[in-house]
């Protein structure tokens, strides 16, 4: 499609009137998120585990030589570079829900039709298990409830649910979208 200054725009972008009303395109269309995959920890996760390896095969190697170069410290940093290597290791599983299937588990479990929510990936416990965290409001206008529901990304099993009545509602605050006309 082309457009009245004769370049090609694209016909899914989002478009909003300028001050003379004409359409004006605000961007390209970017489509759904997408979340990194747990296992991108693993990586960092070899690499210290081969830097802590290197590190203490030259400390045993120049043990009782001079120290100032290579001594006690070294010896340590190997060590610890190692053992959480191999915890990055552990803790990179492959996330096997993604956010639309947490999206509707959480709508399962509140039992009642959703309106806007949204995703968020996060980690929890020693072992890094990913978790989804869905903040929602109910599908009426305006949203007569909203809550929290905690999703398990590696199994999709919902962890806690938190529904509770939306406090904005009878506030003073006008909250509606609705431009009041000028005059």
């Amino acid at each position: 499609m082309s457009g009245a200054d004769g370049h090609d725009t694209p016909t899914d972008a989002p478009r909003t009137p300028d001050a003379a009303g004409e359409p004006v395109t605000t961007g390209e269309s970017v489509g759904p998120n997408l979340f990194a995959d747990n296992r991108r920890r693993r990586i960092p996760g070899i690499l210290y585990g081969v830097i802590g390896a290197a590190a203490l095969v030259w400390w045993l190697v120049r043990a009782g030589d001079d120290p100032v170069l290579v001594n006690g410290g070294v010896g340590v940093a190997g060590i610890l570079l190692v053992v959480f290597g191999a915890y990055s290791i552990a803790a990179g599983r492959r996330l096997e829900v993604d956010d639309e299937a947490a999206l509707a588990a959480a709508a399962v479990a509140v039992q009642r039709p959703m309106g806007h929510a949204s995703a968020q990936l996060a980690w929890r416990g020693w072992t890094s298990r990913p978790t989804w965290r869905i903040l929602w409001y109910s599908a009426e206008d305006p949203p007569r409830h909203r809550g929290l529901v905690l999703v398990d990304g590696l199994d999709g099993e919902v962890l806690d649910t938190l529904v509770e009545d939306n406090p904005e509602i009878g506030s003073p605050i006008d909250w509606s979208l609705e431009e009041e006309s000028p005059g």
